[in-house]
């Protein structure tokens, strides 16, 4: 019997990992096809079926799972020794994925990805720029940014930046004649950007002061689901939006933003760089996170 290739064994435990084709095949950079082709001539060459079909998942037969725990092991020692050989070099090679959401991915082309592609020329990185929050593992990425209050807690995270706080803006020409905000209560009486969250759900705008907590569902006949939209409606006069501070800087600097509520909008941990802590670290993301470490001490 002719053996199997280590590319196909490293196929197989990548599609028995995410019970996905469709998805393994994105982490290992082939086709679906390909993949699938694959997987049918190991099982050929091994006489044996490794993995149940059906037309919404795949999962290992009992065949399938017997010999991930004999060349699981294998494969994470092959990994770590070329990561060992990738740090001797100092110089790490390979794709990186990491998924984000839109505010967290520019923050990082800002200064960590130029520097990071800049000194490591061998490293690819794919950065994913998704709304809703994704199971890292199963979805085949390296590791995520979020706010440090979505980490799962079984993940190592790495702060990025300092803390930060989501504000309440509006044009001063929609202010202009309507009576002053006091207290969250009062949005009540406002036109309202309301946000619509990746589920579909429709965000209620969070305060605290002293302790006190608050939520509002806002009123409003606008919603949006993009954070750079909700600031140019609220610029153009449409209402009041609730958005991460850093959304609207440019334009509460030059003015065609004013800040209201302010007292009831607290900062509150950051982003964090996460990934999990019970697998072997590639040596290409511990690479990204000395260079996160040194934009955050150059900040």
């Amino acid at each position: 019997m002719t053996k199997p290739t280590l590319a196909d064994l490293t196929a197989f435990s990548a599609v028995a990992a995410h019970r996905s084709f469709r998805r393994a095949a994105d982490a290992l950079g082939v086709s679906r096809s390909s993949l699938s082709h694959t997987m049918l001539a190991l099982e050929r060459q091994l006489g044996v079926r490794l993995l149940n079909r059906t037309t919404r998942s795949v999962a290992p037969t009992e065949a399938g799972e017997a010999l991930l725990v004999r060349i699981g092991p294998v494969l994470r020692n092959l990994d770590e020794a070329l990561d060992a050989v990738a740090d001797a070099r100092g110089n790490p090679s390979g794709m990186l994925r990491i998924n984000a959401n839109e505010g967290a991915a520019r923050i990082l082309l800002k200064a960590a990805v130029p520097r990071f592609l800049e000194r490591f020329p061998g490293m690819a990185l794919d950065l994913v720029v998704e709304g809703r929050l994704v199971d890292i593992v199963e979805q085949g990425f390296d590791a995520g940014v979020r706010l440090e209050e979505s980490v799962p807690r079984d993940m190592v995270a790495v702060r990025i930046g300092g803390d930060l706080r989501f504000v309440v803006v509006a044009a001063p020409s929609y202010l202009e004649g309507r009576k002053p905000l006091i207290t969250p209560d009062d949005l009540r009486e406002h036109a309202c950007i309301r946000q619509r969250l990746p589920s579909g759900k429709r965000y209620r705008w969070e305060f605290a002061r002293r302790g006190e907590e608050v939520l509002v569902d806002v009123p409003g006949a606008l919603t949006l689901d993009n954070n750079g939209l909700m600031v140019e409606a609220a610029s153009a006069g449409l209402g009041l939006a609730y958005v991460p501070e850093a959304a609207a800087r440019d334009w509460l600097d030059d003015g065609r933003l004013v800040l209201v509520l302010q007292e009831w909008c607290p900062f509150i941990p950051g982003l964090c760089l996460y990934y999990p802590g019970h697998r072997h670290v590639p040596a290409g993301l511990r690479a990204f996170i000395d260079v996160l470490k040194e934009v955050n001490g150059d900040a």
